[in-house]
């Protein structure tokens, strides 16, 4: 392990490394069951055989991309499915869908189409050091706004529309916008009929899961996390059993625990419907790969910047070492997702959480994969996690993210503005990626017409160039 990792010369030591990779694990294991829930509808869009194929996506894909981390970049950072780009991939096949006629299975299998050609192209770039130059690319006060940018849109899902609750009579009713957004509880009733119930269980479960989760980080506890979120389903659990009168852990008494292989294959394993995307004709098509490339290449780069500063892993100038390995690990992750039936793989900001715990190496993301990997053998205990509890982690995490605010020049305009459209344009639009155009478009408008348009560089120009394109050429 010294050898490989370089442990001393990092100031840790393997058991530390362990720990850490095991806390990292504790934290971000929720998007084992939210990835599944988010792409496949909770089971109800492609049924659960689709479900068990993304589940088992999410743990090899999510395995292979720690394990490049690990040996190409030394780092500690973990990834899996990336929050934001999950859902735009949802989005993405419920258009096919609608344009096409197919099945959403199909469209499923179209949509993986665009993932495998996108983390294709980002190797390419990777290895040439092309998106590296992009992100030295980003000025300073953008990247530092990145990171509070997706703490608002993590808690922005998790209090929006994470969770949705049908009635007998239509739906979805959100905690944010339908229990809180009405004006009376007997109007709030009256709205949702026989959905109210639900609601309610599912606001208690989320806000007891959130405070749960502060009292035991506040306490230094490891796995505070994990921990706030099983407190938060054992209220959800005993709620339905109660209140419901459902029975939570009906799904369990005829559930396999050996992994769906089967599934996977029949499903999404190497199941890319390229004739299916060309249905929606070529220019559709490329017009779609290239705004998916667009949002990924800056919702990734924003993810990694993000958590390597919460993580305190830049330089002076906000720079990462070895990033270039680092984004090849990502690109490698993102293929592996495509070629097993998930969306884009990405590094995660949970992985700040191994870091505090002494995580400092490549040790940490492989402990990380191996849990991943070991994590195949649960998917219906995760498949009976209700969204609520996955919605206080999120919203946890939103709320350390915004923390990296501390970081802004508050009182020099051209980091203020970039910063402040982005902390509202990621949320609100729901992509890193625009959040991030918005910004350098800000950035750089702010620097021409002050007198300051030398320090934008070459690149800076082309790339708010390219936003300006994308979001107001209409084609």
């Amino acid at each position: 392990m010294e050898k490989i990792f370089k442990l001393k010369e990092n100031g840790t030591n393997v058991k530390t490394e362990l720990l850490a990779g095991l806390t990292t694990f504790m934290t971000m294991a929720y998007i084992l069951a939210l990835n599944p829930n988010l792409l496949t509808n909770f089971g109800a869009d492609g049924g659960s055989q689709l479900w068990n194929a993304v589940f088992l996506a999410t743990c090899i894909a999510s395995a292979i991309g720690m394990f490049c981390m690990a040996f190409l970049a030394n780092k500690p950072f973990a990834l899996a499915p990336g929050m934001g780009l999950n859902s735009f991939f949802a989005v993405v096949v419920a258009n096919i869908v609608s344009l096409t006629g197919m099945t959403y299975l199909e469209s499923f299998q179209a949509a993986l189409g665009i993932i495998l050609i996108e983390g294709l192209v980002f190797l390419v770039l990777s290895i040439f050091n092309i998106r590296e130059q992009i992100v030295n690319a980003i000025p300073l006060g953008v990247r530092l706004g990145i990171s509070p940018a997706i703490g608002l849109m993590l808690m922005n899902i998790g209090l929006g529309s994470n969770v949705g609750v049908y009635s007998s009579d239509g739906g979805p009713f959100y905690v944010m916008r339908d229990f809180f957004g009405s004006l009376t509880p007997s109007l709030a009733k009256s709205t949702m009929g026989d959905a109210y119930p639900t609601v309610v269980l599912t606001t208690v479960t989320m806000f007891v899961g959130l405070f749960a989760i502060l009292i035991l980080a506040h306490h230094k506890i490891n796995g505070s996390v994990l921990l706030g979120m099983l407190i938060a389903c054992v209220v959800y659990w005993v709620g339905e059993a109660v209140f419901l009168g459902t029975n939570p852990f009906a799904s369990l008494a005829t559930a396999s625990f050996v992994p769906a292989f089967g599934d996977m294959a029949a499903t999404t394993l190497f199941k890319f419907n390229f004739s299916g995307l060309l249905e929606i004709g070529w220019f559709t098509m490329i017009t779609l790969v290239i705004t998916f490339c667009i949002i990924d290449m800056f919702d990734t780069i924003g993810t990694l910047v993000g958590t390597a500063s919460k993580a305190n892993m830049l330089d002076e100038e906000g720079n990462m070492p070895q990033m270039r390995e680092a984004l090849t690990s990502d690109a490698v992750g993102t293929i592996a997702g495509a070629l097993t039936g998930t969306s884009t793989v990405t590094t995660f900001v949970e992985s700040a959480s191994g870091v505090e715990a002494g995580g400092r190496t490549g040790l940490t993301a492989l402990t990380t994969g191996v849990l991943f990997l070991a994590s195949m053998f649960i998917a219906p205990v995760a498949a009976i996690i209700p969204a609520a509890a996955t919605s206080s982690a999120l919203i946890y995490v939103g709320i350390l993210m915004l923390g990296g605010l501390k970081n802004i020049k508050f009182d020099e305009m051209d980091q203020l503005v970039p910063v402040a459209l982005m902390i509202i344009a990621v949320p609100i639009s729901g992509s890193i990626g625009h959040g991030i155009g918005i910004g350098l478009i800000a950035y750089t408008v702010m620097k021409v017409f002050t007198g300051k348009a030398k320090e934008v560089s070459v690149l800076t120009y082309v790339i708010s160039a390219i936003f300006l394109i994308k979001f107001f050429l209409v084609v």
